[in-house]
């Protein structure tokens, strides 16, 4: 339902309105949770569906990016994006590129089947994306890490699992948790996460988790957290994303119409859209 709230909330119409040619690709098909009847493994529940559904999201994001277009991908949690930047990262593959990875959350989704507490493989893309497991999806069109550690930069950190420290550790991707923002402040930390995704790369494929958001801002989140980036803190790191020039593709997960109030983490979503598409005060 988080893509249809973002829609209601004018998503297409305002980008439009900052001049781009928006096209809408609609909804992949995924199977929904209550028609599984065989969950496999507690370790990784509905891997499967959810591998499936991620191979058909990559496909599309090479289709995107080869006709011209930049890829805005509706979600729904952040196990998505293992297959929003499997499809990307292939596509400039086969120029004989690499991408960078801004990872925008409170948590870092660096679990793996082996050390998750929860089983919930919307906890897991971002280790998938470096190479790391759950198999089914960090070898998504044969190849990996899609993403090199070194290239990405995880930003907002405030909820680690404490067997997942050790994945963040060992892959050597780059937290910042919201204690360097806290204390750098995020222009500091944007302008570092934006050097490492971009240090060699065709350019980086952001992506945003709305937990990242305080909750007090932005209600409508599976897993909120408190302690969260303030709406100006937020606006500005899409702002900084936009003006850098790099950004190839762009998710946007988390968003629970019904967790929300009167749609506002939607809108407050498709403003931060906006931000990182060209939007600016004056």
């Amino acid at each position: 339902m988080g893509p249809s709230a973002m829609r209601v909330a004018g998503l297409g119409r305002r980008l439009a309105q900052l001049g781009h040619d928006v096209e809408d690709y609609g909804n992949i098909p995924v199977v929904q949770p209550e028609n599984i009847t065989d969950p496999g493994s507690p370790k990784a529940r509905n891997l499967a569906e959810i591998a499936e559904a991620c191979g058909i999201l990559g496909e599309l994001a090479v289709e995107a990016l080869e006709s011209g277009r930049t890829p805005l991908v509706l979600g729904g949690d952040h196990s998505i994006a293992a297959g929003s930047i499997s499809g990307v990262s292939r596509h400039f593959r086969k120029a004989g590129q690499k991408i960078g990875l801004i990872w925008i959350d409170a948590h870092a989704d660096m679990n793996t089947p082996h050390s998750t507490p929860s089983g919930n493989v919307h906890g897991m893309p971002l280790a998938a994306i470096a190479g790391v497991d759950p198999c089914e999806l960090s070898s998504l069109f044969a190849f990996q890490p899609k993403v090199a550690p070194a290239n990405i930069a995880l930003v907002g950190l405030r909820d680690v699992d404490e067997t997942e420290r050790v994945n963040v550790r060992d892959t050597g991707v780059h937290a910042f948790t919201m204690r360097d923002i806290d204390e750098r402040g995020m222009r500091a930390v944007m302008e570092q996460a934006i050097a490492l995704a971009s240090d060699g790369t065709a350019g980086f494929h952001l992506s945003l988790d709305m937990d990242f958001v305080d909750p007090g801002i932005a209600p409508g989140v599976g897993t909120a957290v408190p302690g969260g980036g303030t709406y100006r803190e937020t606006h500005l790191a899409m702002e900084m994303v936009c003006d850098s020039g790099r950004m190839v593709a762009m998710d946007v997960v988390e968003v629970n119409p019904i967790l929300d109030t009167m749609n506002r983490t939607a809108d407050l979503a498709v403003e931060l859209v906006q931000s990182a598409m060209g939007k600016r005060i004056l």
